[in-house]
C-alpha cells in the first residue's frame, strides 16, 4: 500500500495494483479499477516513484538469500501429507 494525501490534509493508503489511470489536471486524480476515484495533493511523478519504490522492496525481499528459519522445512523428507477417504 502507498500513502497518499487527500485534498482535506487526510492520509489513506491505496493499492497500487488497483491503479488504473493517473490524471494531473491542476490536482492529481486517480481512478482505480473498480471505478473509485480519489483527489490528492501528490503529483503522478511523486505516486509513480512511490509505486516503483514499494515494488522494489517486495523485489528486494523475496530476492534475499537468507531465508527466515520458520519458512525452511525441516526434515522434509519426512513430511507425509495426511489423506483419509470417507467410504
Amino acid at each position: 500500500m502507498i500513502r497518499l494525501t487527500r485534498l482535506d490534509g487526510s492520509e489513506i493508503y491505496v493499492n497500487p495494483e488497483m491503479i488504473e489511470l493517473i490524471e494531473e489536471v491542476p490536482e492529481t486524480h486517480i481512478t482505480l479499477a473498480n471505478g473509485n476515484r480519489y483527489l490528492v495533493l501528490e503529483p503522478a511523478r511523486v505516486i509513480i516513484d512511490r509505486v516503483v519504490s514499494l515494488r522494489a522492496r517486495i523485489l528486494r525481499k523475496s530476492a534475499s538469500e537468507e531465508r527466515k528459519k520458520y519458512l525452511r522445512r525441516n526434515r522434509g523428507e519426512l513430511y507425509r501429507p495426511f489423506c483419509r477417504l470417507d467410504t
